[in-house]
């Protein structure tokens, strides 16, 4: 078996597009992956494409020997544009392979140590604003069976953040915890958008909410200032969805400046890299707790780790996505009691449906965060996309 080509998709998703490829075979085979690189799209769709001239002719089936060329052929490595394009060629194989071989990619992975994964919500406060909207969207997440929550509290702010910034987000929490109680996880998102001072002090009002952990305090690309917010606030940290590799994590880790590691299938170089973080992770006593707010393709990788993986902590889910996601691909889940299950279809168990992706073509997307409009990120006829009508 060799390949013949590799083709990408892009499909307009609100928030970003979605970034999608697809490996033929001479056997008739074909793999799905997911390199969807929020707002640059188009650049890693392309990137995509620069790696069809080391697959084709290929057999599939070396999934290591292309990782390891690719990544060294590269010359300037790592980075998001060619770790997220490398990610989609992994996924793709792996699903090859098992498609190949009739079993789940979680099986050639060693097995799986469980067969459902707990699971937060982000998107579900979309598009509260005040404290009483989101305690309202908090109520209706648990009910809709979610046990943990994550959001971005902090509106427009960067750098720094001003008292009434910074006394609305902490009266967003209170009204969260007391709308949903204190048995439902608490995850605090900071999207990396603050100075050490300003981290150290949002985070030491955090201890008063028992949070499950305070994500990304200040920028990704500074381990020695994340270890000093780590070390002066009384609640866990969480990052590493900026991270595109083994040897960045290498570093987060040594440096022990997170408590829960956050790499991302479709940035940090597909399955077979995240095995290798999730192996590193866990001889450190470490979390692992994969980023997972993109398409349908990553979430079906993540759910092949979260089945063969011991450290495997906590699956990021968006409670609701744009009603099309049922209908670009075969997505087949089922949320029960918080956890989603995990399938035994082979490969990564999804099919992406190229006429219906065509319906929905790239849209130009920027980012929210400092605009004011953070919490837009769903469209209003939002859906669940769980099987069976949605979360139990």
């Amino acid at each position: 078996m060799k390949v013949t080509r590799i083709d990408t998709f892009v499909c307009d998703a609100y928030r970003t597009n979605w970034v999608f490829v697809k490996i033929h075979t001479d056997s008739g085979l074909h793999g799905v992956g997911e390199a969807t690189l929020e707002h640059r799209e188009l650049t890693v769709a392309a990137a995509c494409k620069e790696l069809e001239r080391y697959l084709v002719g290929q057999d599939p089936f070396d999934i290591e020997t292309f990782w390891h060329d690719t990544y060294r052929d590269a010359y300037w490595r790592g980075g998001p544009v060619l770790m997220s394009a490398l990610s989609a060629v992994d996924m793709a194989l792996w699903d090859i392979k098992g498609k190949a071989l009739g079993l789940p990619v979680w099986q050639l992975l060693g097995g799986r140590v469980r067969d459902r994964v707990p699971c937060y919500a982000n998107g579900w406060f979309a598009p509260a604003v005040q404290p009483d909207e989101f305690a309202e969207k908090a109520k209706a997440a648990v009910a809709a069976g979610f046990r943990g929550l994550k959001w971005d509290p902090f509106g427009s702010a960067y750098l720094t953040i001003d008292k009434p910034a910074l006394k609305n987000a902490l009266q967003c929490i209170q009204a969260v915890v007391e709308a949903v109680g204190t048995e439902v996880d608490i995850l605090i998102e900071g999207h990396g958008r603050f100075n050490i001072p300003t981290a150290v002090r949002i985070g030491q009002a955090l201890g008063e909410f028992d949070v499950t952990w305070f994500e990304e305090p200040i920028p990704p690309d500074n381990p020695e200032g994340l270890l000093e917010v780590k070390q002066r606030i009384p609640v866990p940290v969480a990052g590493g969805e900026r991270l595109y590799s083994r040897w960045d994590f290498r570093d987060y880790l040594s440096r022990r400046c997170v408590d829960y590691v956050q790499p991302d299938v479709s940035h940090a170089g597909g399955i077979s890299e995240l095995r290798k973080i999730a192996a590193c992770a866990e001889s450190y006593h470490i979390p692992f707790c994969p980023h997972n707010p993109s398409g349908p393709v990553a979430n079906a990788a993540t759910l092949q780790l979260a089945a063969c993986t011991p450290n495997f902590y906590l699956l990021e889910t968006m409670a609701t996505d744009v009603p099309y996601r049922r209908e670009i691909c075969d997505e087949q889940l089922e949320f029960i009691e918080g956890r989603l299950l995990i399938g035994d279809r082979p490969g990564l168990g999804i099919e992406i449906i190229e006429e219906a992706i065509r319906e929905h073509p790239y849209e130009a997307r920027n980012l929210r965060h400092y605009a004011g409009s953070l919490t837009q990120i769903r469209p209003a006829n939002a859906t669940p996309y769980f099987g069976k009508g949605g979360a139990k």
